[in-house]
């Protein structure tokens, strides 16, 4: 009876903390046009997006979007997080942006107070990807970007500017966790 109670208790936790953590947001639609096991060729629908840049790292750009979507904006109006996390390292430091809910558009979007977040309508496209798991780092990024190349290369696909790095789940997630490298193809 001990064991089956210790056996029991762990489980019970687990899923609990299972379904306290995972997430039901909206997600930045696509179309799979081609899957070759984690590599993917996608059509990505247009979308608003927050965008900011900064010398100084990731986290001060996700602080300066996290503001915009919790009310620091014209309406003073909180936006529902979406998914992915769009990042990309850039000459002078990092990007990033958030996808805005599918509800917004350029009419009717709360524009930023901050002069250091931009909303713009992003056209989509064609992009090729390559997930994985777990928490990212750069050497991660580096490998499945690494593996992303030699996937275009196997599939005789030519790529169109630079590498983007998407996460989809919260730092407080733990299990099942999503990141890709993307990058736009001519497709």
């Amino acid at each position: 009876m001990k064991l089956a109670i210790k056996l029991f208790i762990p489980f019970f936790i687990f899923t609990i903390s299972m379904s306290l953590f995972s997430q039901k947001y909206e997600t930045h639609n696509y179309k799979t046009l081609f899957s070759d096991d984690s590599f993917e060729v996608r059509m990505y629908d247009s979308v608003l997006k927050a965008k900011t840049s900064s010398s100084e790292g990731s986290n001060n750009n996700f602080g300066k979007l996290f503001r915009y979507i919790s009310g620091y904006n014209q309406k003073n109006e909180k936006i529902a997080m979406t998914t992915p996390v769009y990042m990309k390292q850039e000459e002078k430091g990092s990007m990033m942006e958030f996808v805005l809910p599918s509800k917004f558009n350029m009419d009717n979007v709360s524009m930023p107070k901050s002069q250091n977040v931009e909303v713009y309508l992003d056209e989509g496209g064609h992009y090729a990807s390559i997930q994985y798991g777990g928490y990212s780092n750069n050497n991660k990024r580096n490998r499945y970007t690494k593996a992303l190349i030699e996937k275009l290369k196997k599939h005789n696909i030519e790529s169109v500017g630079d590498f983007i790095y998407l996460s989809y789940d919260s730092p407080y997630k733990f299990y099942g966790r999503r990141n890709e490298v993307i990058i736009a193809v001519n497709y």
